[in-house]
């Protein structure tokens, strides 16, 4: 006898338990990199690594890269960065360079990428992360646009902040320099909470509301027999920033978007093309345009899909070539959420972790010090995305009291 299809209510129940289930298998992993992250931005003396960032050359590029790979992950607070060191004199390609760096090839992201996604994809980024590096300087070397950027300076240079000069070493052995991490631990979850869950529940609904079979026809999976492998993967690195763009989700967020893609057959170079395009959402652009108007940010923009597209195939053939391109994902993350594995065990470790992080940054608060704050913009003091954020908040509470009361779909069922 046939089981019956699933009723709405099943399938939206199922959909805020696969939701939920994503951030429990990464929850982990979020509070060990950002702890990470807190660390290296408190006791890292950045501010003297700007010094060599005012001409564009190897070893400024190579720096540049490590500046941004040390950095928050927080694509808002990335840009953020990337203009303070624009207005201190950076130079616009090395300036660029750290958008990329601090958004692909920081820890947070890649230990998402590996639980997710696999070794083959973590690799993949991070050689991926360095071509795309590569490409954009030469592209912005060859079509810069002298006038845009002098005019994009002046606008900027009137915010640059003073950073104070401390020891690293005697940071680390002091108290305050330790209420300082757990500061910034609680300021990055801050700036970042709300791309998480809007990324994480877009995830678990379109697992279980998108058929595989609408991703199969938009990245031409029904194809492969008539048409040109070329053409397809080609279309693949094109289509994968658009639907990047039209998720609006950032880097963080959109690792479990881009693991539900690899699992429907989208080609390598489409999935790593969708990974690599977080910065091309609509409110980055935006955020963009009002530091350096809107002629730099489009250009911007240009240079990332263009880098993008010709990374994303120069991964996928390279990868074959060396018989490492992975041709599905099956990730047990997708279909295992809940269990008493090596994930809750973690999660326990790495919650008790965030909860003393928590009490240094009351701690730090308590002494009356203020860190740096992060120009972390969304709009206005209620915003778009605060409004998305509540939407999102009450449809997963009542997603899971619909998988309380109907049990999700049942095994089996279609």
């Amino acid at each position: 006898m046939e089981s019956a299809d699933p009723t709405f209510w099943q399938l939206y129940g199922e959909a805020a338990k696969t939701a939920l289930g994503f951030f429990w298998k990464a929850g982990w992993a979020f509070v060990m990199g950002y702890a990470i992250s807190a660390m290296i931005q408190v006791f890292v003396p950045k501010h003297r690594l700007v010094r060599h960032m005012g001409e564009f050359s190897l070893g400024s590029a190579g720096l540049t890269t490590l500046f941004g790979t040390i950095s928050s992950s927080c694509s808002f607070a990335a840009l953020a960065a990337a203009r303070a060191l624009f207005a201190k004199g950076a130079h616009f390609i090395l300036a660029v360079a750290f958008m990329f760096a601090s958004t692909n090839l920081v820890i947070e992201l890649g230990i998402l990428i590996l639980i997710f996604l696999g070794w083959q994809f973590l690799v993949a980024e991070i050689i991926g992360g360095l071509i795309l590096i590569l490409i954009s300087s030469v592209l912005i070397r060859s079509t810069y646009p002298r006038h845009w950027v002098d005019r994009a300076r002046e606008r900027v240079e009137e915010d640059a902040p003073e950073e104070e000069e401390f020891s690293p070493l005697e940071r680390m052995r002091s108290a305050k320099g330790w209420q300082m991490v757990g500061n910034q631990f609680v300021m990055e979850w801050k700036m970042v909470w709300k791309e998480i869950l809007i990324g994480f529940t877009v995830a678990g609904f379109m697992k279980v509301f998108v058929p595989e079979a609408f991703w199969k026809a938009l990245f031409l999976q029904n194809y492969q027999d008539t048409l040109p492998e070329l053409l397809i993967v080609l279309e693949n690195a094109i289509v994968g920033p658009f639907v990047a763009a039209l998720t609006f989700i950032g880097s963080m967020g959109n690792i479990p978007l881009a693991t539900v893609l690899a699992g429907s057959g989208v080609t390598f170079a489409g999935v790593m093309a969708f990974i690599y395009s977080d910065l091309m959402v609509p409110p980055l652009v935006r955020v963009n345009a009002k530091y350096y108007g809107w002629r730099i940010a489009l250009y911007i923009a240009g240079i990332m899909f263009v880098s993008i597209v010709a990374t994303a195939l120069i991964l996928h053939f390279g990868f074959a070539a060396l018989g490492l391109r992975p041709d599905a994902v099956q990730s047990a993350v997708m279909n295992e959420q809940f269990a008493i594995d090596y994930t809750f065990f973690l999660n326990i470790v790495f919650v008790a972790l965030a909860g003393g992080m928590i009490f240094l940054h009351w701690r730090h608060q308590a002494g009356g010090e203020h860190s740096h704050h992060h120009d972390h913009d969304h709009g206005g003091s209620f915003s778009f995305q605060n409004w998305v954020v509540l939407v999102f908040i009450a449809g997963v509470t009542l997603g899971m009291v619909a998988f309380a009361v109907t049990g999700g779909v049942p095994s089996g069922s279609g």
